[in-house]
C-alpha cells in the first residue's frame, strides 16, 4: 500500500488527491482484496500499477499509473497486456476514463497517446476530475 500511494503522489497534480483520500484508498485495499491489483517492480521499486475491475462485457481499468522516469518504457503496455490475460473472457470493451484534449496531464502525462497506442479510441465525455479538468472515457473493442 505505501508503495501504490507513492505513485499516486506522483500524480496528484493531474487528479486530484488520492494519497489523503479514504475513498481511494478504500479503492486500492479492494483491489487488492480481490487480487485485481497489478504492479510492475523494478529492483525493489514500485514503478507501476493498475487497479482492473468490470465484467464481460465491459471491463474497466479504473487506474494506472507508472513512475515518471520509467514513462516510455513498456511499463504500461505489459500492465494492460497482464490484465487482459488474468481478467478479460470473450468479446466485449475495454474503457478508461482519462484526461480530456484540453487537460494539461493529457500531454504531459502522455495518457490519450499511450492509450491510442493499444488500440483504444476515443469516446464520449466523462464528468470532470475532482480537480475540475475535463476527461474522456477511451474504449477498446475486444473481438
Amino acid at each position: 500500500m505505501p508503495a501504490i500511494l507513492g505513485l499516486a503522489s506522483e500524480v496528484e497534480q493531474w487528479f486530484g488527491s488520492m494519497v489523503e483520500d479514504p475513498g481511494f484508498r478504500s479503492s486500492v485495499e479492494n483491489h487488492i482484496r480481490r487480487s485485481t491489483a497489478l504492479v510492475t517492480v523494478a529492483g525493489s521499486d514500485l514503478v507501476g500499477g493498475l487497479l482492473f475491475g468490470g465484467k464481460a462485457p465491459v471491463y474497466r481499468v479504473h487506474w494506472l499509473v507508472v513512475s515518471e522516469p520509467n514513462r516510455g518504457k513498456g511499463v504500461g503496455r505489459g500492465l494492460m497486456a497482464e490484465a487482459r490475460r488474468r481478467f478479460v473472457r470473450g468479446p466485449g470493451c475495454v474503457e478508461v476514463i482519462t484526461f480530456g484534449a484540453d487537460h494539461p496531464g493529457a500531454v504531459a502525462g502522455g495518457a490519450r497517446s499511450f492509450y491510442e497506442s493499444l488500440g483504444f479510441v476515443p469516446a464520449e465525455a466523462a464528468v470532470a476530475g475532482p480537480e475540475g479538468g475535463s476527461r474522456q472515457v477511451y474504449r477498446q473493442v475486444l473481438g
